[in-house]
């Protein structure tokens, strides 16, 4: 820790690199997320020549780093070719370097077309894949307004392999309509057989301008909910897959290295229409957000005059404390005094009562200099963080 009275330096943390495609077939009514219908042919070299514009603005806040990870959502961005991603991709080393081990994670739907370029989405250099299961249940699927079909979802994970993918994650929700545990746990168990390197494995939410907001389903009681959370983290557990985050659930050697970074309070550069990033300025001593244009039309009409960004804002000092621990404690692996010192500036003297307080309540624990959530911890999380409002 910094001795008292001296103000910590801020640590420039590993970079990644956020790309958002927003285009999908049809919106989810439970997705609220910045994505948009498409209307016939998808502008994919317009688009992908606005990203390369883009990232050389943001330039300067690359400060000389590899980027380790890159990850491309959505939207649905399996709906652009693997040339497409090959031109960004060359791009982009154009005027940056990649880290010999980068991790780059596309996300994928299951529906046929997205299948066929699976093989040569890998030969352009994408190594993980996350596919968008949600459910294996046909009714489920049909009531989140999924386009494909269990059937799809098992062949989209067997084309993938055959694509010589041995990195996945498949996305699974619970507390589906009128779920019960016992179909919840069949999804997983469904889930689980395809032997994946990773899970998200989340609930669903209602959020607000979403169709589901305006018209909910009946969800599972509450009751009914932790039962479901319970046997699954059971059946997780027994079969091989750590939880090193709330949702997030991995095999030894395959947690995602870019959701890891977020976690950490780690930079990460967004490019693409709504995308944000969050980046550390050292000699300033300074965090800031930035956000791109959110309308894929006037992202792309910003390509004439380099305007993409829709504003930065600097992180309040005020807020620098609850923003690192919002992120850093949904890990089970939690942060050091250093760690929160070298992310945000601050001493940790700021924290260092209400830490108290929460190991007294065994909501907090522990090991050597480590501070992380215990299991109850990570069940009341906003109660943890009420701790520091």
């Amino acid at each position: 820790m910094t001795p008292q009275g001296q103000a910590p330096a801020l640590t420039l943390p590993p970079l990644s690199l956020y790309i958002h495609v927003p285009w999908c077939i049809r919106k989810c009514p439970y997705c609220d997320f910045n994505s948009h219908q498409s209307k016939g042919e998808l502008p994919e070299d317009e688009y992908v020549a606005a990203l390369l514009s883009d990232f050389v603005q943001d330039l300067p806040y690359v400060q000389g780093r590899a980027i380790q990870s890159i990850f491309i959502g959505g939207g649905t961005p399996s709906l652009f070719s693997a040339d497409a991603y090959d031109t960004l991709f060359n791009g982009l080393l154009r005027y940056a370097s990649f880290t010999d081990d980068i991790e780059i994670t596309l996300e994928a739907n299951p529906g046929t077309a997205e299948m066929m370029k699976f093989a040569d989405y890998r030969r352009a250099g994408i190594n993980r894949l996350s596919i968008g299961i949600q459910s294996f249940d046909e009714q489920q699927l049909g009531h989140l307004g999924r386009i494909h079909n269990s059937a799809e979802s098992r062949r989209a994970i067997d084309f993938a392999r055959r694509a010589g993918f041995d990195n996945l994650n498949l996305d699974l929700m619970y507390g589906l309509k009128d779920q019960s545990c016992e179909q919840a746990l069949a999804d997983l168990h469904a889930g689980l057989s395809h032997a994946p390197e990773h899970l998200s494995w989340y609930q669903l939410t209602i959020e607000p301008n979403t169709e589901f907001y305006k018209r909910p389903p009946t969800l599972p009681p509450e009751d009914e909910l932790i039962n479901i959370q319970e046997a699954g983290l059971a059946l997780l557990r027994d079969s091989g897959f750590q939880r090193y985050e709330i949702s997030a659930f991995a095999r030894q050697g395959h947690r995602s290295r870019h959701n890891l970074n977020y976690w950490r309070f780690g930079d990460y550069l967004g490019i693409g229409a709504g995308a944000h990033g969050k980046i550390t300025l050292p000699g300033e001593r300074r965090l800031l957000r930035t956000r791109k244009n959110r309308q894929p039309g006037h992202y792309l009409q910003g390509a004439s005059t380099m305007q993409f960004t829709a504003g930065s804002d600097d992180i309040a000092q005020d807020d620098l404390a609850l923003e690192y621990l919002l992120n850093v404690l949904r890990l089970q692996e939690g942060f050091t005094a250093g760690a929160f010192e070298g992310a945000t500036g601050l001493g940790y003297g700021v924290i260092a009562k209400q830490i108290e307080s929460l190991l007294g309540k065994s909501l907090l624990c522990m090991d050597n200099d480590r501070i992380r959530p215990t299991e109850k911890g990570l069940q009341f999380l906003n109660t943890v963080l009420e701790e520091f409002l």
